[in-house]
């Protein structure tokens, strides 16, 4: 399956290549709520929702507190900006 280039918006990517990217990302798919992604790095954590006009993104325990950070992303935005907002962490 062949990637559209970087600069292309999100909602020009079919379902099945934006989950291969997540998944190059080193995201993990939960088995029960298929639109829930999840992704861990050395210093953070998130949650990655896709929903129907955006993807919402939610820190664990982000920033060395015990809160949690969110943030949404519409799809209108390239797969390079989105990748560089969501996984240069909270």
């Amino acid at each position: 399956m062949t990637m559209p280039t970087p600069d292309t918006p999100l909602y020009n990517h079919p379902l099945p290549q934006i989950e291969q990217w997540l998944q190059d990302m080193g995201c993990e798919q939960n088995r029960e709520e298929l639109n829930t992604w999840y992704v861990q790095k050395p210093s953070w954590k998130a949650e990655i929702e896709l929903d129907i006009e955006q993807i919402n993104v939610r820190y664990i325990n982000a920033a060395s507190s015990t809160q949690d950070i969110k943030r949404s992303f519409k799809y209108s935005l390239t797969r390079k900006d989105i990748q560089d907002a969501v996984f240069s962490g909270p």
